[in-house]
């Protein structure tokens, strides 16, 4: 297998593991950033909480392994990224870090003041990974200032673009409708309507921005778009379509289907913006190396072709692993949420 080839693969494969992260975690970064909205009683967000409290942690399996094959496969990128944007990162984890303390800690106590604190932690530790994570993928599309040596050479501040925010607030509005579509499917009444009409007003929010960012991608960084195959423009229609079906299913009171659609909505989504980006996992805006290459690709930044093939192989006996596992908690844990005395 040539080197070439591996490289390829491991930029699908990062690519599958990160929009597996995007459609598994993101639901529950949506309802956590809706708990304020949709639920009005200590009863309700105890639901909202008991609706993605079996899965929240198994999500972020994804992302974990999506962040180690990139440090071993492209560790040159790895490092680039984790040194320049640390404090944005830092964030991140920091909310991640006390969301999952939310979990734990908010049925301690029965005291109304203590729950509405940690009701707060779980709404703002997934509001901050939700648009930050929107605002990395911005940073990326529309390349990032490097040195000759391809390192970052911006400060925390130069990732908070106009466009990169931009992409961040259509981030939050996908992660919002995935959630809320999420919430209808698992609870009843009056919570599961309030979902339901945070989903179309996600759903909106979605479609206005989605073709915002397209328009400001196409004057903001005309390098994306440039030598592409033809086959590239089916997929923002693809995405369209989607959005388009979701809509539907919502409107006929399917919201099974309509989780569906927004899957497979964020699965092209993320497809566009890796077909975009290819062959570069962080190009640069300002500089090019001796060999031609804007920023570091797979070709310029990858380990060796052994490593690359260890990894291949250790992948294709722990991925299917991680969906049995996967499926089978779903599996488990599926059907409308129930309320009981012992949990959050």
């Amino acid at each position: 297998m040539s080197h070439a080839l591996l490289q390829n693969i491991w930029f699908v494969l990062i690519g599958v593991l990160l929009t597996g992260y995007a459609i598994l975690d993101g639901f529950d970064l949506g309802a956590g950033v809706l708990l304020p909205l949709v639920a009005r009683s200590d009863r309700e967000r105890r639901l909202v909480f008991q609706a993605i409290g079996p899965f929240w942690d198994g999500n972020e399996v994804w992302l974990l392994t999506g962040g180690g094959a990139l440090f071993a496969a492209f560790p040159h990128v790895y490092a680039t990224v984790f040194s320049g944007f640390y404090l944005a990162l830092m964030l991140v984890l920091f909310a991640l870090i006390m969301r999952a303390v939310s979990f734990e800690f908010r049925s301690r106590v029965e005291n109304p003041r203590w729950r509405a604190v940690w009701d707060g932690v779980l709404c703002a530790g997934s509001l901050v990974p939700a648009l930050l994570l929107g605002v990395a993928v911005g940073n990326i599309l529309r390349g990032v200032p490097l040195t000759p040596e391809m390192e970052y050479a911006g400060t925390f501040f130069t990732l908070l673009n106009p466009f990169s925010l931009l992409v961040g607030l259509t981030g939050l509005s996908m992660f919002v409708t995935h959630g809320a579509i999420y919430l209808m499917n698992k609870t009843n009444g009056a919570l599961a309507e309030r979902a339901g009409r945070w989903a179309s007003r996600g759903w909106i929010a979605l479609l206005i921005l989605t073709i915002a960012t397209g328009a400001a991608a196409w004057f903001d960084t005309p390098a994306r778009f440039q030598g592409k195959p033809a086959l590239i423009w089916a997929l923002p229609a693809a995405v369209l379509a989607l959005m388009a079906w979701t809509r539907i299913l919502l409107a006929q009171g399917k919201p099974g289907r309509a989780f569906l659609a927004s899957s497979l909505t964020i699965a092209g989504l993320m497809a566009l913006f890796g077909a975009a980006c290819y062959p570069y996992l962080l190009p640069a805006r300002n500089v090019v190396d001796i060999a031609g290459y804007q920023g570091l690709s797979i070709y310029n930044a990858s380990a060796s072709p052994l490593t690359l093939l260890t990894m291949l192989i250790i992948a294709l006996i722990g991925v299917p692993i991680m969906l049995v596992y996967t499926a089978y908690i779903y599996h488990v844990f599926r059907g409308k949420v129930v309320l009981e005395e012992e949990g959050y």
